[in-house]
Formats: structure tokens, C-alpha cells, sequence
């Protein structure tokens, strides 16, 4: 790890700025080349349909770094910087206006771009998509000078913004094609509790129905549903998911899945290329299949880990080590907190531990007697236990769960002791 090696991160995003620093921490020399298209420096996504776009955080609070940290380091940051190619056999980028930069190990965290809508109208002004600093800016003050706002997409997006939408106290429509908000994600039981969250709010809910257009004389004033309903719409934002950003690696011959796919150690199929956060499609081996999460919580994870094994690559001290983290991701939604870990695509069973009528409960989704996920809402220091349960993959009484009376930290040891 002398100084002559270079390590290159394609975006500036909180797993790239993670990466960065733990290169550093580590006790990488060499140089660090931080590459990102926005003029902003890293910064965090989350509040950005939560305490930002409301006003209540200020920009200081969501950069992952002071702006004197990457000077301070070492590290070579370039803000408003695309990169244009990725040569994995010369082991070089070029970046738009020709420089070619060579690289011992590369790291793609070019994050993910939200879907856009296809429908008539959709290109009006006042349709707002939400992915970052600007973006949040122009919605809320938006938000502010309509009064109302049309929320399409019942997902984490479209609820967070729902939420903080009504929070500046705005009229709130929300239209989503799924018979529940959340419904893809947690199921019909909790996805009608949200349901609730967003009604007793006084969220007008539209829901089982898709938008046919969008309308207006330059700027959108109304949805049209599918239905016929017509729906006032000053202010329309969108939520409809995102899309990993993975143009750089499909011209450069990586193997894609729904985005880059990578190993274990978060490896792609170009040796010394590595990819984190919201691109990486990597195979988890706790879980036994390939994920990739949109989640605040890979990002700040994958980064560090894929730093690591990049220097393992380049002669570090340390081995190569398998991403291991069970995923996990949190939302506030006006006085409804959650963090929900583990990931569950399938299940037989919920089990509760607390009642969800009062807002303070555990869910438990459970498949063939084990764990998949859990989510605790308004119950906070149990997240760690609740991700160690599920990592043990063991059948799990559901007494044990619905029992307040059972600490969660002692089930999770136990259960990992019958694993072996």
C-alpha cells in the first residue's frame, strides 16, 4: 500500500465518501481520486423527504464531512466531475474533457436515479422528482407557496413526503396503484397501518388506481386517474422507485442483474472494480441470495467493507472479508418511527409483540418458523437484537416473540447458540 498505488471512486455519495475515509483510516498512502457530478459534496440522502425538505435541518446536517475533511486527509475530491468511461483492461477512466486517470482498484458508487413517469403530461413544470439538495429545495418551497400537493407513489418516498408535506401543513393527495401504501415492501396488514398513519393525518388516499395524465397550461394543475377522477394538483411529486445508475459498468462489460453484480466481498466481474450502495446487486451469504438496497444503511456499510477488500487486493494486512450486515433501513413518518431489519420477501406468518393500534409494537415476519425481518415502531433499542435473531436463521418459538417479558438480546444469543 505504498504511495505509488491509486484507488479511484465513480461517486460522491455517502458510500463513496465512506469508502474515502476509510482508505485513510486504514492506512492507505496512496492516492484517493473521489469523483461526483453534483456540485455539492457528499451528503446524506435520508433527510431530504424528512427534516430537510421540512426546513427543520439545515444543510450542515446532512454532509457526511465537513468541507475541510477531504483536504485535510488527502483525499483528492472532484465535485461537478463525470466520468465519461471505465477501461477495466488499461485500469484507467476518462473523465468528460478527455483526462485519463489510472487506477490500481476502483469502486462504483453511482447510486441509483429515480423512475420517471410515461404518461401524458408528465413533462409539465411543477412535476417534482426527489433525489437530491436541489431537488428537496425546489419541492419544499413549492410545497409552501401551493398549499397542496399531489403525491403519486404509496412507497417510502411518496409516504415520507406525504408525511412531511403535512407537516408544513398542506392539503395531501396520495395516489397509489397498490391497494395500500407500503403494501410491496411490509404486506397488507401493515401496509394498512400506514394506511391509518396517512388518513388520520388527513391525507386524501387514492388508492388500487393508477393516474392516466397529467394536466395543464405549461404548469401540471391536475391528475386524472384512472377512474376519471380529477385531482387538483398545483404541486405533483413523484415516487414511482429508482433505477440503479449503471451505465458506467454496462459499457465497461460488467456483469449486470438489476444492477452491478458483485460477490461476497462486493467484488464485480472486472477484477479490481468494486461496487457499493444503491448499484450493488451483491450476493449476501447470510441470507443466501443476491440483494441490492436502496438504503441509507448499505451505503454508509458497503462503502468502508469495499474499501477494505480493495486494499487486501494492493497488499494490505488485513484479508478480504464477506459483507455481512443484515440489511436495515428506518422511517419517520410525523410521530411514527420504525426501523425495520432483516429483509422479507416472503412469509407465513406475523407475529406482534405490542398491540399496532397504540403505535408502540414489534412485527415479527416469520417463514417456516424463522425470522425474516422485524420491524419496531415507536420501540427503540432493539434493533441491533431484532437483526442478530434473524442472522442466527433458526426456528423461533412465537411465544418467545410476542412475549415483552423475553428479553430480545438473550433470544438472539440463544437461538445463535442452537446454530452452533
Amino acid at each position: 500500500m505504498t504511495d505509488e498505488h491509486a484507488i479511484v471512486i465513480v461517486g460522491a455519495s455517502l458510500a463513496g465518501a465512506k469508502a474515502a475515509e476509510a482508505l485513510r483510516t486504514e492506512g492507505f498512502t496512496g492516492r484517493v481520486l473521489l469523483c461526483g457530478e453534483e456540485p455539492e459534496r457528499p451528503y446524506e440522502r435520508p433527510p431530504l423527504s424528512k427534516g430537510y425538505l421540512r426546513g427543520e435541518d439545515g444543510s450542515d446536517k446532512v454532509f457526511v464531512h465537513d468541507k475541510t475533511f477531504y483536504d485535510s486527509v488527502g483525499i483528492d475530491l472532484r465535485l461537478s466531475c463525470r466520468v465519461e468511461a471505465i477501461e477495466p483492461a488499461e485500469q484507467q477512466v476518462t473523465l468528460a474533457g478527455g483526462e485519463r486517470i489510472g487506477y490500481d482498484e476502483l469502486l462504483l458508487t453511482t447510486g441509483a436515479t429515480p423512475r420517471r413517469l410515461r404518461l401524458p403530461g408528465a413533462d409539465l413544470a411543477g412535476v417534482h422528482y426527489l433525489r437530491n439538495l436541489t431537488d428537496s429545495d425546489h419541492l419544499r418551497e413549492a410545497i409552501q407557496a401551493a398549499g397542496r400537493i399531489v403525491v403519486i407513489g404509496g412507497g417510502w418516498i411518496g409516504c415520507e413526503v406525504a408525511a412531511s408535506a403535512r407537516q408544513l401543513g398542506a392539503e395531501v393527495a396520495m395516489v397509489e396503484v397498490s391497494e395500500l401504501p407500503l403494501q410491496r415492501v411490509l404486506g397488507p396488514e401493515l401496509g394498512a397501518f400506514y394506511r391509518d398513519v396517512h388518513a388520520d393525518a388527513g391525507v386524501e388516499l387514492h388508492l388500487g388506481i393508477g393516474v392516466e395524465a397529467l394536466r395543464g397550461s405549461g404548469s401540471v394543475e391536475e391528475v386524472v386517474l384512472a377512474d376519471a377522477t380529477v385531482l387538483a394538483a398545483p404541486v405533483v411529486a413523484v415516487g414511482v422507485g429508482v433505477s440503479p445508475r449503471t451505465e458506467l459498468a454496462d459499457a465497461a462489460g460488467l456483469t449486470l442483474d438489476n444492477g452491478v453484480v458483485t460477490d461476497e466481498y462486493l467484488s464485480t466481474s472486472a477484477a479490481g472494480i468494486y461496487a457499493a450502495g444503491d448499484v450493488a446487486a451483491a450476493w449476501h451469504p447470510v441470507l443466501g441470495r443476491r440483494i441490492r438496497l436502496e438504503h441509507w444503511s448499505s451505503a454508509l456499510n458497503q462503502g468502508p467493507a469495499a474499501a477494505a477488500n480493495m486494499l487486501a487486493d494492493i497488499g494490505g494486512a488485513k484479508g478480504k472479508q464477506p459483507y455481512t450486515k443484515i440489511p436495515y433501513f428506518f422511517s419517520d413518518q410525523y410521530d411514527v418511527g420504525m426501523e425495520y431489519s432483516g429483509l422479507a420477501s416472503s412469509w407465513d406468518r406475523i407475529v406482534y409483540r405490542g398491540d399496532p393500534a397504540t403505535r408502540q409494537f414489534i412485527a415479527f415476519w416469520l417463514a417456516d418458523g424463522r425470522v425474516q425481518a422485524g420491524m419496531n415502531v415507536n420501540v427503540w433499542d432493539v434493533a441491533g437484537p431484532i437483526a442478530d435473531i434473524v442472522a442466527t436463521r433458526q426456528t423461533v418459538d412465537a411465544g418467545d416473540l410476542a412475549d415483552p417479558d423475553v428479553d430480545l438480546v438473550q433470544l438472539a444469543d440463544k437461538l445463535a447458540a442452537a446454530g452452533g
